[in-house]
């Protein structure tokens, strides 16, 4: 018998003073069986630093053809299609051709900077693509918030961000790899 995704609900308050955004969302996130928290979690992120009432989760992990996150116009069109962690070249190039914008959040230490190493040539020509790369001991501090019913804050101000929740404060490292030039 296949393994069920795990639900995750979270009460996100996000004050963006860099955007002049501050809303609260409710999000139910499915964390498929071969997710951990940290992935997770940046998902959580990823959604904070570019929420909008468009912005949606995909299928991410078990489907190609879908981002873990993004949102659409009203016509259909793909604005913004955001992906977690080391997603294949061939999938990120194919999703510039999508979308009006691309954002991959990568993470992992050393894994990430290889796959950097091994894409960045590629990515250079893709000009509706921005890359940002989470330090590790970010990803872990923010792994450590996950519970399954969370109330998280999200406060950004001056590119600098912080995730909280009741207890503990983590302030994420992001540092930008390749930002789009549209």
């Amino acid at each position: 018998m296949a393994l069920k995704a795990t639900i995750f609900k979270t009460d996100l308050n996000i004050a963006d003073m860099d955007r002049n955004y501050y809303h609260d969302h409710t999000l139910t996130i499915a964390r498929h069986p071969s997710e951990n928290d940290e992935r997770m979690m940046v998902r959580v992120l990823a959604f904070a630093l570019h929420a909008d009432e468009g912005l949606s989760f995909g299928q991410g992990l078990s489907t190609d053809d879908e981002p873990d996150l993004w949102q659409k116009d009203l016509t259909g069109a793909i604005e913004c299609w955001i992906d977690v962690g080391l997603p294949d070249e061939k999938l990120i190039r194919k999703a510039c051709g999508r979308a009006r914008k691309v954002f991959v959040y990568t993470y992992g230490g050393r894994g990430a900077d290889i796959w950097w190493g091994q894409n960045s040539g590629k990515f250079a020509r893709l000009d509706n693509l921005s890359v940002m790369n989470l330090s590790p001991q970010s990803c872990q501090a923010m792994a450590g918030l996950a519970q399954r019913n969370m109330q998280l804050q999200c406060t950004i101000q001056d590119g600098q961000i912080w995730l909280s929740d009741k207890n503990n404060t983590v302030q994420v490292e992001l540092t930008p790899l390749k930002t789009s030039e549209r």
